[in-house]
Order: structure tokens, then C-alpha cells, then sequence
């Protein structure tokens, strides 16, 4: 099994509760944006991302973009997989995120999870699958 680690920004808590979700399934370490970078990356095998949609569906971009941005080209090598939340639209911030993560050279472990406002029983379900992958 592999060292995964879970990084994310959220402003309301939804994406933090999903956060903790994938953490705990797959056994990994829990950091938000601004306490993440390359200098953390050598230790983890894998690494979830969670960001919520801002604005016009867009990422959080005064910490988890700038984070994101800094160990993207770092990742192909690694097991990654994204999720977030959203309060309204349709989920084009996360087809944005995953197009960009292709065009980058990331292989992306398995489907992203999204969903509208606090996750449900089904939500948590789906991100306990995918920090089950990562940490396979």
C-alpha cells in the first residue's frame, strides 16, 4: 500500500468533510492547500485533491490554485484523483480541472467525485471508494 495524502481548501466545510472521508479510507495525511507543496511530494505515492467551485466554476485560486499549480508537474508519476463540492452549475469547474490535469500528463486514478453542498451517504460512500484506490 502506498502513502496517499489529502490536500484541500474549503470555505464552507463540505469539501473538508469530504477531505476527511478519503483520508480516513485510505489511511492518509490530511493537509489543507496552504500547507501543502513540491517539498511534501517525494513522501506520497498518492494524493487526492479537493476543491470546491468558485465563482464563475472555477478553483479556489488565492491558495488551492497557486498549491496546485506549483506540484502539477510533478504528479505524472503519481496515483492521483480529485473531488469537491459545488452550490450551484453543473460541474464544469471539475471537467475543467480533470481536461487540465490530461493536458499536464496526469493520469487520473479513478472517476472525481463532486457533489451539491454537504455530502450525502452516497457521496461519502463514493469518496471512501476512491481513498480505498489511492491507497491500493
Amino acid at each position: 500500500m502506498g502513502k496517499v495524502a489529502v490536500v484541500y481548501w474549503s470555505g464552507t466545510g463540505n469539501t473538508q468533510a469530504m477531505a476527511e472521508a478519503v483520508a480516513q479510507a485510505a489511511d492518509g495525511a490530511l493537509f489543507t492547500a496552504a500547507e501543502f507543496g513540491p517539498e511534501n511530494l517525494a513522501e506520497y505515492d498518492a494524493i487526492a485533491f479537493g476543491c470546491p467551485s468558485m465563482g464563475s466554476e472555477e478553483l479556489e485560486d488565492s491558495e488551492f490554485l497557486p498549491m496546485f499549480e506549483s506540484v502539477k508537474g510533478q504528479l505524472a508519476d503519481k496515483k492521483v484523483a480529485l473531488f469537491g463540492s459545488y452550490g450551484w452549475g453543473d460541474g464544469e469547474w471539475m471537467r475543467n480541472w480533470e481536461a487540465d490535469c490530461v493536458a499536464a500528463g496526469i493520469s487520473l486514478a479513478c472517476d472525481s467525485v463532486i457533489c451539491q453542498e454537504a455530502p450525502d451517504d452516497e457521496t461519502l460512500n463514493a469518496l471512501a471508494a476512491l481513498g480505498r484506490t489511492l491507497a491500493a
